[in-house]
């Protein structure tokens, strides 16, 4: 159920899944005042080194998350933590577009709900 939450992005040769956990949803929040700020804070950035810083961090952050969900199941083989620093030494400035795409697909993804309704009898068909 988790896989088909997650987004994939590539880094330096590597694919990083992001994924928006509740933790991720709670530092989001404390940077941003919450979810629905995110998207006007990344279009309103006062300039271009701002912008990148912001999409540096949530790449880092939403790629962290399932890093450390794999270390958490499998505490015998951890893998490396995504820095902002290497984010930003492994790519370069026309990745971020896609990258901006992918966050999006990945906090779509985390707060879709899966809504199933139960056949309303006041609509029935009676024959």
């Amino acid at each position: 159920m988790i896989d088909e939450r997650k987004s994939v992005i590539n880094v330096g040769g590597e694919d990083y899944e992001l994924l928006l956990t509740t933790r991720a949803t709670k530092e989001i929040a404390g940077r941003y005042g919450g979810l629905e700020n995110l998207g006007d804070h990344l279009m309103k950035s006062e300039n271009f080194e701002m912008a990148i810083g912001e999409i540096v961090w949530l790449i880092s952050l939403l790629a962290n998350q399932s890093i450390l969900v794999h270390n958490l199941k499998h505490k015998d083989a951890p893998k490396e933590l995504l820095t902002e620093e290497m984010v930003e030494l492994l790519t370069v400035p026309a990745d971020l577009a896609t990258y901006k795409s992918a966050i999006m697909e990945a906090l779509l993804k985390g707060t879709k709900r899966n809504v199933e309704s139960e056949a309303d009898a006041k609509n029935a068909v009676v024959e």
